[in-house]
């Protein structure tokens, strides 16, 4: 039987200059005493198109570093707590957004009420959408960045402004894409051709890569506006493939791809934007088999005398050639971790990701060893 799991959205807003009005409008939705989540590159769009709008504010919290780390989340919602804070607007990418969430889910854990969020994403991963997030834990002898789903946690409203992206850097901002990118791909693991996501993570995909497809090389996105390089439009296409690759998140479950990344994000420090970038095509080829032939939904015209392989490789070489192209990291050897830790990621992904390193077929073990070296 087919299934549709619904969240408990409220509103999305998308256009041009539309995030002020939206903003002073968030009441309506039961943003109430908001405090908003931001970090310090963001505070000149906070202060020029957000705080001026927010009514009964109850001030903003920064200190929000990367992959969501366990004592931040304490941070902010003692920083909640100490403003009698009604509800968080988050200002930011995924971090930002996750770390909303986990403050919420804490928030309930302690008060019996969830803080209602509404989002203003900066980037294109989609956290806007969902209810899942992460929490780097700290205080164990290894980091670890563990998964959560808490359907309570996912933003009232989003609001969708090319004016929130504007200004992201080019790198986190099309890394952010490819993220997006694997949610459509990965999003596939678990459900039919006939699912919603299926059919709305085709069309965001293909909305994705004709977009970046023409994206100029090493111009910020900022100077590439103002060149006419790139367009506000453009900038809202890429937002729009973004919420259609994670239309459904609460009907799929995300594979290996993901799963590295959060190892290699939340234990080893690699930029969470950029770990699709050098993960997702290397995942859908060494996946092959276990998706069969839904992957054929992202072709620009599906055949069923296509052999899975051919078209998973199809797939996997659009998505390579166009982080070639947008000059983003495809190797773990970009960073700076010792190649000597790649079996200790290879443990940390068997010990707690068993089903999503079994994608990989016979002999999965082996197969992902040799994959992480192929990484390097």
């Amino acid at each position: 039987m087919n299934h549709l799991n619904c969240l408990p959205q409220e509103g999305i807003y998308w256009g041009q200059h539309i995030l002020q009005g939206v903003v002073a409008r968030l009441g309506d939705h039961g943003i109430h005493r908001p405090i908003t989540f931001t970090v310090a590159p963001l505070e000149g769009l906070y202060r020029s198109c957000v705080q001026p709008n927010l009514k009964e504010q109850a001030g903003s919290f920064t200190e929000l570093p990367a992959h969501v780390p366990d004592v931040a989340v304490q941070e902010g919602l003692d920083a909640c707590l100490q403003a009698g804070a009604g509800s968080i607007v988050a200002l930011g990418g995924g971090s930002v957004l996750d770390a909303a969430k986990a403050v919420s889910h804490l928030h309930h854990e302690k008060t019996g009420r969830y803080l209602p969020i509404a989002a203003l994403p900066t980037t294109l991963s989609g956290s806007e959408f969902s209810h899942y997030f992460g929490i780097t834990e700290t205080d164990g002898p290894q980091k670890f960045k563990r998964s959560y789903a808490v359907r309570e946690t996912v933003p009232k409203v989003v609001v969708i402004d090319p004016v929130l992206v504007s200004d992201t850097p080019r790198s986190l901002l099309l890394a952010s894409a490819v993220k997006g990118m694997d949610h459509a791909v990965e999003g596939m693991r678990k459900v039919t051709k006939e699912h919603p996501h299926a059919i709305m993570a085709a069309s965001g995909l293909a909305r994705f890569l004709r977009i970046l497809q023409k994206w100029p090389q090493a111009v910020e996105t900022r100077a590439a506006l103002e060149q006419g390089l790139v367009t506000a439009d453009d900038l809202l296409q890429l937002q729009l493939a973004a919420w259609q690759c994670y239309f459904s998140p609460a009907s799929v479950i995300y594979g290996l791809s993901h799963r590295i990344g959060h190892i290699l994000g939340g234990t080893f420090g690699l930029p969470h934007s950029v770990t699709s970038c050098i993960t997702l095509a290397p995942v859908i080829r060494a996946c092959a088999d276990f998706y069969g032939d839904k992957l054929g939904v992202f072709a620009a015209t599906p055949s069923s005398a296509s052999r899975n392989a051919d078209v998973a490789a199809h797939l996997a070489d659009q998505i390579s050639q166009v982080v070639k192209s947008l000059g983003l990291p495809d190797r773990i050897s970009a960073f700076d971790l010792d190649p000597a830790k790649l079996p200790e990621v290879a443990l940390l992904l068997k010990k707690n990701y068993p089903n999503e390193v079994a994608d990989l077929g016979d002999s999965a073990s082996v197969k992902l060893d040799e994959l992480l070296q192929s990484l390097w």
